[in-house]
């Protein structure tokens, strides 16, 4: 049973991050009579250009490879609804928990982590690249949705949830410490201050482990299918393994592709089953009696529990040796990454090449603000574009 007293919300746990409760937003605006601060923020983000490129950026294959594989918008929905299942037995707040799933990937370039590395190669002497740095950057700047201000005006606990779903990000808590702040954050949190030095609240901290149970999963699943390696290569994998075993025991007869389903959906189940079982084991330890007292626990709320951390990290071990490091996969990533890196190159050195609207943002060339400018252009291009855009810049035979 979910810890909660007389005092609690009937619907909400103490500990959840309540709408009514909420810091509010940069820009203030008036209620809603409809909907609450959260649920706004999710629609706002559903409506949201950024969203809908999500459509045909890459998960792990580039858009063109198949169309049953994830992209970066399937695995947000999958996420999001992992996420508000998951809010759902923890008595948390939905609505923020599902706006956080479906903004956390905005941020990411075309071409996955290959074109992520690619834009923080070439602005390394510019303050560097980061995609939740960038999720940022889209939502409270890139968005132009509004007459009275820039971005989508969110509030403070989606905002705080993007940036500090992995934990917090200065201070002796920090969970990057080898890393510099992102300049980008840096620049928001001197108009918005997000408490960087503590953890968010429980629905982010929901939002990103839901994140995992997702991609781990469904990466399992795409690379079955691409036939990146088999279910005997998985025999020893702790928890698969064993699963496909027994579902084959279960099923013998049935088709592979069922038996693949079958498994996924078991993994999922068993990953929030624990989930949840280790989160209320914390929440009756630590007896957390507000938000507050979430984001000041010296320690995540939400968590696996240690055997479901030892799973969950040899088979990101796996996918690691046997999918994302594939020749195949390898090969295609390359691509990406030099693709990335002309656009820049040539974009950065020619800024009179952009189109109209992001050339009058640049400010010359070789400049830190024309530099950001050509990355925020680029990072928001889908992979079909950035190959079509690639095209366009250097094949003579391609009209500009």
């Amino acid at each position: 049973m979910i810890a909660t007293t007389e005092s609690c919300a009937r619907t909400l746990a103490c500990y959840a991050s309540r709408p009514e409760e909420s810091r509010g937003r940069l820009h203030g605006e008036a209620d809603s009579p409809t909907r609450s601060p959260f649920q706004r923020d999710r629609d706002r983000i559903i409506h949201s250009a950024a969203f809908r490129r999500l459509q045909y950026k890459t998960q792990v294959f580039v858009y063109h490879e198949g169309e049953n594989f994830r992209t970066r918008l399937t695995h947000s929905l999958e996420v999001s609804q992992i996420a508000r299942s998951i809010s759902r037995v923890l008595g948390l707040d939905e609505d923020l928990s599902e706006a956080l799933a479906l903004a956390h990937d905005l941020g990411h370039t075309p071409f996955g982590h290959a074109g992520e590395d690619a834009l923080q190669e070439v602005l390394a002497e510019f303050g560097g690249f980061d995609h939740n740095a960038q999720s940022l950057r889209i939502v409270t700047k890139l968005e132009r949705r509004y007459v009275e201000f820039e971005g989508l005006n969110l509030t403070w606990e989606t905002l705080e949830g993007l940036v500090k779903h992995n934990g917090p990000l200065t201070g002796p808590l920090a969970v990057r410490k080898d890393r510099p702040l992102p300049g980008a954050i840096a620049e928001y949190a001197q108009l918005h201050d997000l408490d960087l030095d503590s953890f968010a609240g429980a629905e982010a901290q929901v939002a990103a482990l839901s994140d995992d149970i997702a991609y781990n999963n469904h990466d399992i699943d795409d690379g079955l299918r691409a036939g990146l390696f088999t279910i005997d290569d998985l025999a020893d994998v702790p928890l698969v393994g064993p699963l496909f075993r027994k579902v084959t025991q279960d099923y013998p007869d049935a088709d592979v592709s069922l038996r693949i389903h079958e498994v996924v959906r078991r993994m999922i189940g068993i990953m929030i089953l624990d989930l949840t079982a280790e989160t209320q084991r914390r929440i009756a330890q630590f007896n957390p009696r507000s938000a507050e007292d979430v984001r000041r626990l010296g320690r995540p709320l939400v968590a696996f529990s240690d055997e479901m951390r030892a799973n969950d990290a040899a088979l990101r071990q796996f996918l690691f040796t046997n999918m994302y490091r594939h020749f195949t996969v390898n090969r295609m990533t390359s691509k990406g990454r030099r693709v990335v890196k002309d656009l820049f190159r040539l974009l950065f050195a020619e800024p009179e090449c952009l189109p109209p609207e992001w050339r009058r943002l640049a400010d010359g060339k070789g400049t830190t603000k024309t530099a950001r400018v050509v990355a925020d252009y680029i990072a928001g291009m889908t992979d079909r574009f950035a190959l079509d855009e690639h095209r366009r810049l250097f094949d003579m035979q391609e009209k500009p």
